[in-house]
């Protein structure tokens, strides 16, 4: 027997007929709060009633395998009519679904996801600002670039402008071969680099305020990998409660996708890993080494999402510990690139084909 849930009712049914079923409430509301808990991935009372001291019981969803195994069912002839459930009864129940989801508090790590968003915009902003007023402030002061970077070059042209001013800060000797530039344009020029200089402000505090927050929604996952590079898996995934779901394998190639897209197209090689190279373990280590240190590290980041996503003990330390023994048996391990394999020679003479 199979366990099948519609947006009407929960059903219990053989391969070809329903055996037993409990249909939802005839209010649109009320229906919607049943919906609401599926999609959170909680079971509803009519389910475990169904499911209740019954052996080998198959499930149409994943969300149900404590109940039994999941498996494909085609549920196709249970019809919502045959039960007095309208058309405009789901229209109701599923405006009143989008109402209610809406409504819910927001969690940390969905904020985590947009800070994170919002970085990527500031640093894209910062580049290209910067961009601009090098190549701009570059025609009166071509030298500065060669004294001060990033935010030091546009602080001190928001605070002086002119090139005598940042000279005398900077106590140099430099013989510019810039032009000199009018009044109107000089002004334009320093309320870019103040601009930018605000955008590096809000930078600094987005990264602090991301740190903060990926501590607290993930300190195992921190303790592991770090409180920037759990952000970034986080975003990237979609959220906690998406990482502690995927198999390692997936988590270890997060923002490769590109790269194992265009081996499954075009029979490239695959890729080692994605936004886990940013681990110092993995970056540093020589190429033939990555992989496996990829693959360790995956498997104990996806043990400390699930730690965190159900609020369980802090074992993060420990976790680390077991990764750092993992990584140093690989580096004694493969202490030497794997050797080439060399190419097969055929016997005999080439035929050459002539068009």
């Amino acid at each position: 027997m199979i366990l099948v849930t519609k947006w009407f009712g929960v059903f219990l049914c053989n391969e070809t007929q329903i055996i037993d079923k409990r249909l939802m409430p005839a209010d649109p509301a009320q229906i919607a709060e049943k919906l609401a808990l599926m999609q959170r991935g909680y079971l509803l009372p009519e389910e475990k009633e169904l499911a209740k001291d019954r052996k080998k019981l198959r499930v149409s969803e994943r969300r149900q395998s404590e109940l039994g195994k999941p498996a494909l069912f085609d549920s196709s002839f249970i019809k919502a009519e045959q039960y007095g459930f309208t058309a405009s009864m789901m229209r109701d129940a599923m405006l009143a679904l989008g109402k209610l989801r809406t409504s819910e508090p927001i969690t940390r790590d969905r904020s985590l996801v947009q800070a994170i968003r919002h970085l990527d915009d500031l640093i894209s902003s910062c580049n290209l600002m910067n961009e601009r007023l090098h190549e701009w402030y570059g025609l009166h002061f071509p030298e500065l670039g060669d004294h001060a970077k990033d935010r030091r070059y546009c602080e001190l042209i928001a605070k002086h402008g002119n090139r005598s001013g940042i000279i005398e800060e900077l106590n140099i000797c430099v013989e510019s071969i810039g032009s000199d530039m009018d009044d109107a344009d000089m002004t334009t020029v320093k309320n870019l680099a103040d601009t930018l200089c605000r955008i590096y402000d809000d930078r600094e505090r987005t990264e602090t305020y991301i740190s903060k927050l990926a501590e607290e929604v993930a300190p195992n996952t921190c303790t592991l990998i770090g409180s920037s590079l759990t952000a970034r898996l986080i975003s990237s995934a979609g959220g906690l409660h998406r990482i502690s779901s995927l198999p390692s394998s997936t988590l270890q190639l997060l923002g490769a996708e590109k790269a194992m897209f265009r081996h499954l197209k075009s029979g490239k090689k695959p890729p080692k890993h994605g936004i886990i190279f940013q681990h110092p373990e993995i970056h540093r280590a020589p190429y033939w080494q990555r992989g496996k240190l990829s693959r360790a590290l995956a498997g104990k980041a996806l043990i400390a999402a699930k730690v965190d996503h159900y609020k369980g003990e802090f074992i993060g330390d420990v976790l680390l510990d077991e990764f750092c023994k993992r990584a140093e048996e690989i580096r004694k391990g493969y202490p030497e690139p794997p050797k080439r394999k060399e190419p097969v020679k055929r016997k005999g003479k080439s035929r050459k084909r002539f068009i």
